[in-house]
C-alpha cells in the first residue's frame, strides 16, 4: 500500500487549504481572465451525502480513502482550476457504477471512478489506494497512475489550484 490512510483531519485540513487559495484565485480571476470566474467550491459533506456514501459502500466495496474523503466532503467543483477539476459526489460515484461498473485496470479488482477534469478524463481509485486517470475521454481506455493516494491527489490539485493565474 502506498503511503499512510487518508484521515478525516487531512481532509479537513486540505478543505480549509482549497478554500484559502479558491478565495484568492476568484479575487484576481476577472482582472487576469477578463471574464467573471465559475463556482468553484470545496462542499462540506451532508446528512444527504453521508447516506449516499453508506449507499455506495453497500452498492460495492470501495476503497477506506475514498470513505474517507466522502465524509468530509460531498464533492468539488473547480471549473476555473486548470482545465477544470471535479470530484463527483457521491451519489453520481454510484450511478455511474450501476451504469459503466468499475474502471477496467490492470492490477485492481476494483477501482472506481470518482473524479474528472474539464476535458472528459475521468480519475479512478483501485482497490491499492493509487488514483488513476483515463488517457482518453473514455470509461473504456487506457488508465495510467495519476497519484501513488487519494491523500497525492488531492496535493497535486491543491498545488493546481494555487499555481492557477
Amino acid at each position: 500500500m502506498p503511503g499512510e490512510r487518508l484521515d478525516a483531519e487531512s481532509v479537513r485540513s486540505w478543505r480549509e487549504q482549497a478554500d484559502a487559495a479558491l478565495t484568492r484565485l476568484m479575487q484576481s480571476f476577472l482582472p487576469t481572465h477578463g471574464f467573471p470566474p465559475g463556482r468553484n467550491a470545496v462542499m462540506l459533506a451532508t446528512d444527504d451525502s453521508n447516506q449516499a456514501t453508506d449507499a455506495l459502500v453497500d452498492l460495492t466495496p470501495i476503497p477506506s480513502d475514498l470513505t474517507t474523503l466522502y465524509w468530509v466532503i460531498s464533492e468539488a467543483s473547480l471549473p476555473d482550476v486548470d482545465n477544470g477539476y471535479f470530484i463527483h459526489s457521491p451519489a453520481t460515484v454510484a450511478e455511474h457504477f450501476r451504469e459503466y461498473g468499475p474502471a477496467s485496470i490492470d492490477g485492481e479488482s476494483i477501482a472506481l471512478v470518482f473524479a474528472s477534469d474539464g476535458g472528459g478524463h475521468l480519475f479512478a481509485i483501485g482497490d491499492s489506494g493509487r488514483v488513476w486517470k483515463s488517457t482518453t475521454a473514455s470509461w473504456f481506455d487506457d488508465f495510467e497512475v495519476a497519484a501513488s493516494s487519494l491523500q497525492d491527489f488531492l496535493e497535486q490539485l491543491s498545488r493546481q489550484i494555487a499555481n492557477q493565474p
